[in-house]
């Protein structure tokens, strides 16, 4: 189903004519401005943000986006409650705020998704909510959170490839529809993911087609220069975590190979950290379902990587606002058994290199002062 049917089966849009359009989008405008009447549990339930950070977050995109300059027009608030619920649910089987009868025409839904995920990936937005430390002090924060919890020094991230499906692009001069083919057969963007302690996602990178191997990713990553720099600097005491499909540096680790004796406690508590990633993973993808496999995101892959990172600037706005994530999962629509994309990983295959070496020193240094 695409995008104008799914406005139509959840009365968001109509299938006659122009006029009766006109006539019905007065009447959209009341109903969106209504959603704030529901109660608490029913807003969040279909836009995941509390009612005050839905509305902090409308006046955030306000200078980004068109105002309403003509009555037939839909507010700024309108169209990010739209885009939120479709973030929400990206289903075609559940009501849309139930209000069946706020209709706007098919083309305005699409506008409405395109001028609200263009303004979360705006600069200015998405790089106030998803950044990756940019000095000591905040490389020092986080990895004091992650050994207070998991008792691993320097950890300043978990990171992990997701798989977010889409529908297969147009095998043309632009795309080739076969790279788009992950190792689960399917469609889909390789998503690079890399959390605090917190859940909180500090740096993302969906531009990768889901053939791409998690290793290729990271290095064309934004974040690698940064972790090289610094241990070549002689700053190197902060790493990232990640499984055996990345290369073990001093700036990356990944779990031991047959453990012995304080390596298995070592193991134990970096499966444990590890696992962060996972539950970051679970929790984006149970909060804004666009995201789940079987929904799949019928859109370019352009616009479905702005999805992506919008999806993970609301994210980090819930986490920042300690908005609860244990009713995320509900039983309403029978989740049993989700696939949240993560891919079995392929093991690396190290080099004996100077980097692999002296990670390899750093990580047995941890081992013998901390297990």
């Amino acid at each position: 189903m695409n995008l104008e049917e799914f406005a139509i089966y959840h009365g968001y849009a109509s299938s006659g004519d122009e006029d009766e359009d006109m006539q019905q989008e007065g009447a959209a405008r009341q109903e969106r401005s209504n959603a704030f009447s529901s109660t608490d549990r029913d807003f969040k339930s279909n836009y995941r943000l509390t009612k005050d950070l839905a509305r902090q977050l409308i006046e955030m995109l306000r200078p980004l986006m068109r105002p309403a300059r003509r009555s037939s027009d839909l507010s700024v608030e309108t169209k990010v409650l739209v885009a939120l619920n479709f973030f929400a649910k990206g289903s075609y089987q559940s009501s849309i705020g139930n209000h069946k009868n706020a209709q706007i025409a098919q083309g305005t839904v699409s506008n409405c998704l395109t001028e609200v995920t263009d303004a979360l990936n705006h600069p200015s937005i998405f790089g106030q909510w998803v950044k990756f430390p940019s000095n000591i002090a905040e490389m020092m924060a986080i990895s004091q959170q992650f050994y207070e919890i998991y008792r691993l020094p320097g950890v300043v991230g978990c990171i992990d490839c997701t798989h977010v499906a889409i529908h297969p692009p147009p095998n043309n001069e632009q795309y080739e529809e076969a790279i788009y083919v992950n190792r689960k057969g399917y469609h889909s963007i390789n998503t690079q993911l890399i959390c605090d302690a917190n859940l909180r996602i500090i740096n993302v990178n969906a531009l990768f087609p889901g053939g791409t191997h998690d290793s290729f990713i990271w290095n064309q990553s934004n974040v690698l220069p940064v972790m090289e720099q610094l241990h070549r600097n002689g700053t190197g005491r902060f790493y990232l975590i990640g499984d055996s499909g990345y290369g073990l540096r001093r700036w990356l680790h990944t779990p031991i190979q047959e453990p012995q004796g304080a390596e298995q406690n070592y193991n134990d508590a970096f499966k444990s950290a590890r696992a962060t990633i996972e539950r970051c993973n679970g929790v984006l993808k149970s909060r804004f379902r666009c995201l789940l496999k079987h929904r799949v995101l019928h859109y370019s892959p352009e616009k479905a990587s702005k999805i992506i990172n919008s999806c993970c600037v609301l994210h980090n706005m819930c986490i920042r606002h300690n908005i609860d994530d244990d009713d995320v999962v509900s039983d309403e629509e029978g989740y049993t058994n989700i696939d949240f994309g993560i891919l079995d990983p392929i093991p690396h295959r190290n080099r004996r290199n100077a980097d692999l070496i002296a990670g390899e020193v750093f990580r047995n240094n941890i081992v013998r002062t901390y297990f």
